[in-house]
């Protein structure tokens, strides 16, 4: 059995950084979780998530101890030396060797962000709510406070729900100063949000020059990912969730 993952081709040209966008398929979970539920606040059998948990860093790697931590779509930003005791945060930065940086996401974009030059990595969970509490740009700025250079920075946004999945209302427009990021529902006083732009422009309003996208849709790619809102959609009483990593080697 082997845990699935796509790659950013951006990142897997550095050879000391090893990294995966995780979807659901390679793991043990069943029914709703199946396969690679990798969400430890779901409310699959702990011990599938800890072994799809398991899979996936071994897919990495063999060396790399992973580092879980837990999200509230804060902007709380976590510096990883050698404690690897779970804190509330939503995104996590170090300089530290074969330490497997996580999140878990099921519709937000996860985003991970490596400076080669300076040796520093970062993992960040940018749902709406993360993304416009500046997770992004207090990311960027914890890891230069390890020594990254803005200029040196690649960043690569990972699948999340795109925006022709992505229906939101009046009062959830109004949140937001740019409408760029909309377009026009078919429904009466509905848009169609764009979470990866949105977060896309976030990294390039941090000076981030260099970006990747995969631009792969949670919520349509059924087979694939998790997706909070699609559980929403069918009344489904929970969802799992994919893992993204990212480690120096």
């Amino acid at each position: 059995m082997m845990a699935l993952f796509k790659t950013a081709q951006s990142l897997r040209d550095i050879s000391n950084i090893k990294h995966g966008f995780f979807g659901r398929e390679g793991g043990v979970s069943s029914g709703l979780y199946q396969s690679l539920n990798c969400g430890t606040h779901s409310f699959d059998q702990a011990e599938n998530v800890a072994k799809n948990r398991q899979l996936a860093v071994q897919a990495i790697s063999n060396e790399a101890k992973l580092v879980e931590i837990h999200q509230t779509h804060s902007a709380l930003v976590h510096i990883i030396e050698d404690d690897l005791s779970v804190v509330d945060c939503d995104a996590i930065v170090t300089k530290a060797k074969n330490i497997a940086l996580s999140i878990v996401t099921a519709d937000c974009a996860p985003v991970l962000l490596v400076d080669h030059e300076a040796g520093v990595i970062a993992a960040a969970h940018a749902g709406w709510q993360g993304a416009k509490s500046e997770i992004i740009e207090n990311t960027i700025k914890a890891m230069c406070d390890l020594g990254a250079q803005r200029k040196d920075i690649i960043a690569a946004i990972g699948p999340c729900i795109s925006q022709c999945s992505y229906e939101v209302n009046a009062e959830f427009y109004q949140k937001f100063e740019k409408k760029i990021f909309f377009k026009s529902s078919s429904k009466a006083d509905h848009f169609l949000f764009d979470l990866e732009g949105y977060v896309g422009d976030k990294l390039k309003q941090s000076q981030i020059e260099q970006i990747e996208t995969l631009s792969l849709d949670t919520y349509v790619v059924e087979n694939n990912y998790f997706s909070y809102r699609r559980k929403t959609h069918r009344l489904e009483n929970d969802y799992g969730r994919q893992i993204s990593i990212i480690m120096l080697a």
